[in-house]
Parts: C-alpha cells; sequence; structure tokens
C-alpha cells in the first residue's frame, strides 16, 4: 500500500484483531486473580523486565514491540512461557484486542542518541501511540499505566524537582520530540481520565540502568561500564559536574506494580527514581572502581540541551505507594557490570555510540 495514500482501512488490519478467550476469571498458581496484561514496548530494556515480573507473579502477557529499538533476544527466556505471546507492533497502529486488564505504555525511544535518529517517529509514538493504546484502554475498561520521563521537566531550574513543577522545557529543540511528545502523551492520559472515566496511572521515571540496557544506546551507564571494560577511555561530556540520580531496573518495576494497584482516582503523575544524586565524575569514578579498570577520562563539549542536574522528589512515592528505592548504587552497578562482562565474552566488539 502506498504509504501517502489516505484510506482508512489500514487501521484495522485483520491480523490485528484477536477474539475474547479471556472471558473467565482466572488464578494464579499462587490463587490470586490472573490478570491479561499488555505491555507496549515489552521487548526494551525495561519492558523486558516488567514482562518476565508479571509472568513470575501469574499474570498473562502480550508483548507489543515494533523493535525499533527493542529487541526479541529480551524476551528470548519467555517465548516458550504459555502465558506469554509476542506480537510485532507498531502502535502508531491500532491494536484490538478484548478482554484486557491493564496496559502498560512503555513504547518510545528512551535514548537520546535513538530518538534524535527518528524524531518524527519518536512524536509520532508518544501521541498517536498513545491515542491508540488509550481508545483500547477505553474499549476494555481496563487500567492503563503511561511510562512518562524525568525528562518533562526539561533542563529544571527547580531541585529536587516535584511533580507539581512544570518545568523548563525547549519546546522546538533537538531533544523536543521525546520532552514535549511526553508531555502530550500524559496530557492525552488526563483528558481521557475526565472525559471518559479511563484508570490512568502516569509515571515519570528517571535514569534507570540494569542488565539488557542496549550496547548502543549511547547513555551514561552502558558507555561507561562498556569503555572500562574493554580498556577504552570513558568519554565524558561537559565538565563532568551535571548530576544523575540512578535507579535499578527492579526498584522501578516495584514502583509500576504499586501505582497500578491504586484506586481508579488516583492518576499521578508520580516520580520513580533515587533521590540519591550523583555528579557525572563521581559516577565515572565509581564505574572505574568496580571494574577494576585502568581507563582514563577525556572530556568531550557537552550536547546541546542536555540538562545539568537532574533529581526526584519522591515525596508523593513514599505517601502514595510506600515505595523508596531500595537497591544501592553499588549492588545495581556489580549486577549490570556482570551482565556487560559475559555479553562482552559472547561479542567482544560491542558498538558504544555517541551523542
Amino acid at each position: 500500500m502506498d504509504k501517502n495514500k489516505t484510506s482508512y482501512s489500514h487501521f484495522f488490519p485483520k491480523h490485528s484483531f484477536h477474539p475474547c478467550f479471556y472471558s473467565y476469571i482466572w488464578t494464579n498458581q499462587n490463587g490470586g486473580i490472573m490478570k491479561h496484561v499488555i505491555i507496549a514496548g515489552g521487548a526494551g530494556f525495561i519492558g523486558s523486565h516488567l514482562c518476565e515480573y508479571l509472568l513470575h507473579k501469574g499474570d498473562r502477557v502480550i508483548c507489543l514491540d515494533n523493535f525499533r529499538t527493542g529487541h526479541p533476544k529480551n524476551v528470548s527466556a519467555l517465548t516458550n512461557h504459555p502465558y506469554f505471546k509476542l506480537v510485532e507492533h507498531d502502535i502508531t497502529m491500532p491494536y484490538m484486542i478484548k478482554g484486557i486488564d491493564e496496559i502498560y505504555n512503555l513504547a518510545c525511544p528512551a535514548s537520546p542518541i535513538h530518538y534524535q535518529d527518528s524524531p518524527i517517529e519518536t512524536t509520532k509514538t508518544s501521541v498517536i501511540g498513545t491515542l491508540n493504546l488509550l481508545e483500547l484502554a477505553r474499549e476494555n475498561h481496563c487500567r492503563f499505566l503511561q511510562a512518562s520521563t524525568s525528562e518533562v521537566y526539561g533542563d529544571p531550574e527547580v531541585h529536587p524537582q516535584p511533580e507539581s513543577y512544570w518545568g523548563h522545557v525547549n519546546p522546538n529543540g533537538i531533544r523536543s520530540c521525546y520532552d514535549v511528545g511526553k508531555r502530550c502523551a500524559e496530557s492525552l492520559c488526563m483528558d481521557y481520565h475526565r472525559r471518559y472515566g479511563v484508570a490512568v496511572k502516569i509515571i515519570r521515571i528517571f535514569n534507570t540502568y540494569g542488565p539488557r540496557m542496549a550496547c548502543d544506546d549511547g547513555r551514561v551507564v552502558s558507555n561507561f561500564i562498556l569503555q572500562a571494560l574493554q580498556g577504552k577511555d570513558l568519554t565524558i561530556y561537559g565538565n563532568g559536574m551535571q548530576t544523575r540520580s540512578f535507579q535499578y531496573v527492579d526498584d522501578l518495576i516495584q514502583g509500576m506494580e504499586r501505582i497500578m494497584s491504586t484506586p481508579d482516582s488516583f492518576t499521578g503523575p508520580v516520580n520513580l527514581g533515587n533521590p540519591e544524586e550523583h555528579t557525572i565524575l563521581e559516577f565515572a569514578e565509581r564505574i572505574l572502581e568496580l571494574t577494576g579498570s585502568r581507563s582514563r577520562m577525556v572530556f568531550r563539549p557537552l550536547p546541546a540541551d542536555d540538562p545539568k542536574r537532574r533529581n526526584p522528589d519522591i515525596t508523593l512515592a513514599r505517601q502514595a505507594l510506600d515505595w523508596h528505592p531500595r537497591i544501592s548504587l553499588r549492588e545495581g552497578l556489580q549486577q549490570t557490570i556482570a551482565y556487560y562482562r559475559n555479553l562482552l565474552a559472547e561479542s567482544p566488539s560491542q558498538n558504544i555510540s555517541r551523542p
């Protein structure tokens, strides 16, 4: 079909409809109610961990992914699970199914190197994709979690950032496709909640790391670890005094489950991140220590619109979800370094991308 040709038939492809076989109330192996869950972006870094967690809990999981930044290998260990289904699908096209209890929308490139390479597609995913999934949630009368981001705060002038802070965002810079796209997604979620009563849950995810981060995503954790393990210079952008707050992926997954279990009236947004702040320079030194690497640190110009400081206020998460990060930076990094060591043993020439 000509992609430029106006047509409405392709909005409802036959392969995207799945008749309801979930009309019964199922119980899982733990005696709880088995939920039927869609995870959009489920083959990505965070999504794959969520798929694994929910299957272990006893839920049925449909993993949607277009494999633009996610990869089937991230969920390869799950493909033979009787309650797991992997579907190659781009959420900018509607996906039709009945009998769903929860939808987690994690579908969107999250690395600057990826979303700056595909800015239009990134905006479409955040806006049209979110709209399609909200329609699916409305039709199924199910709960909907929107994975938003700390990037909605832009280059913040308030520290730490509470959810009430409206941010300091460049609306047309090179990061805007992601920052503003996620803001629009939040707006759509709240409009669907107000107009249709959809039980939406919005989380703002701060820097998250752990196994299955893509080697070529250009983010500081994967870059530093791979450079250190390969004996290459650690590339620091700017003077290294800009700060980030790093949370381990398992902590994030716990927070996501907790907000999904809140009453329908509770929408968020809620910051999910680690309030412990580190400079990039400190972080580089920690990586060198834990890897035992003798790599040098080299400094390069700071990319455009890169925030100088990012630190979450998690008061609301503590109060409403009884949640806070439990895994220390040292423990999380040790597990992540072990993952990359194994990866390099299998394929020594892993690429590292630059912003």
